[in-house]
């Protein structure tokens, strides 16, 4: 990350509703401007570099929405680290992002980063309320080691392509009217790779890379939420001449728990209690994300009240303090009275009067600010 944490809106002079093809311009223009080919600014290489990670952070919905909600702090809790740029040529820059060099002709395109590949992994609520760590198992591709990643067999190398001559590209001059048109396209011979393979590797095939199983160990970080991702810099599949890798995204999937229900930070809960329970007073095991709890209702207790326990919710993510727990009131009536259960309650009915059931004058206000 940046040292100087400045907003990445600010670093690529943008409002905060840009959409992406004017990101994609901004960008552009302050890496022709910054990039150390370019300027010869003392503090270049810092400014580029920052801008380089505004652009990677802003040009993606996944850490552009996480950024928006929870600033620096959440990008470092999501797993965010920003791509070590090698400070090779203007062109290798555009291509890494873009697909294509700074002027859209010429410069041959063999360095080509690495393929990003997803998993998922799946934790309980509990988890993601402590968080934890995973170890996750997936395939990829990775430099075969047998031929270095050239895709040549031992002994020999790679010769410049026939078609392109090396370039990597090809281009076709067709004349007009209106003067000459120069058409680029990447060389259907070599791909773009400026060089063929006369003598494959036996181990590869000679594409350069081997499939393997790899195991990542992942921290998820307290709070997070269903469906984000966490990013691991250069664990994905390996890049072609040389290249960086790509990158691993881990979906975090929280699985429902049949006793909460989360919203946001805070999470809801109910609790069952007898008309007796209701009606004398009870003291009720209650369910919390750190154990059971003990929780004494008065008697007189009714449906619907709301129990609120400060701080027994979700912790922020890459913050401080936690959500609450809501704790729902739920009076069981009984459904099936035997004759003595029966007369018991027609006694009861007899014996009351208009005080028996008078409404508490606080209970709107207390049911109000158990919302708040």
């Amino acid at each position: 990350m940046a040292t100087t944490q400045r907003d990445y809106y600010e670093v690529l002079g943008i409002g905060r509703a840009a959409e992406e093809a004017e990101i994609k311009r901004a960008f552009r223009g302050l890496a022709r401007e910054l990039h150390p080919d370019v300027s010869d600014a003392p503090d270049a290489q810092e400014r580029f570099r920052e801008v380089v990670e505004a652009y990677e952070v802003l040009s993606k919905r996944e850490t552009r929405e996480l950024y928006d909600r929870f600033g620096h702090a959440g990008l470092r809790g999501g797993g965010f680290t920003p791509t070590q740029f090698d400070f090779g040529s203007l062109n290798d820059l555009f291509a890494a992002f873009f697909g294509d060099d700074l002027f859209g002709v010429g410069g041959r395109t063999s360095r080509s980063r690495g393929a990003d590949l997803g998993v998922q992994v799946e934790i309980e609520l509990v988890e993601a309320a402590s968080g934890t760590k995973r170890e996750i198992p997936f395939p990829v591709a990775v430099t075969c080691g047998t031929c270095g990643g050239s895709g040549a067999a031992p002994g020999t190398s790679p010769v410049p392509c026939g078609t392109c001559g090396g370039a990597g590209r090809l281009q076709r001059v067709s004349r007009s009217a209106f003067g000459e048109f120069v058409r680029t396209q990447t060389c259907p011979a070599c791909q773009g790779a400026g060089q063929q393979i006369e003598e494959p590797c036996s181990d590869c095939q000679g594409d350069g890379r081997t499939v393997e199983e790899r195991k990542l160990e992942v921290e998820i970080p307290p709070g997070i939420h269903d469906g984000q991702q966490i990013r691991i810099s250069g664990e994905g599949h390996a890049g072609g001449g040389g290249a960086r890798a790509g990158d691993v995204y881990v979906e975090v999937r929280v699985k429902p728990d049949p006793r909460f229900v989360r919203e946001g930070n805070d999470i809801f809960s109910t609790v069952d209690l007898t008309i007796t329970d209701a009606a004398l007073g009870a003291t009720v095991s209650v369910p919390t994300l750190n154990g059971e709890v003990e929780l004494e209702f008065p008697e007189g207790t009714q449906a619907g009240e709301i129990r609120v326990l400060r701080g027994r919710g979700m912790p922020v993510l890459q913050g401080f303090g936690r959500g609450d727990q809501r704790v729902l009131v739920n009076v069981a009536v009984p459904r099936r009275l035997n004759d003595e259960q029966r007369k018991l309650l027609e006694q009861f009915a007899r014996s009351t009067d208009e005080e028996t059931y008078r409404a508490d004058e606080g209970f709107f206000e207390k049911l109000k600010s158990a919302f708040h």
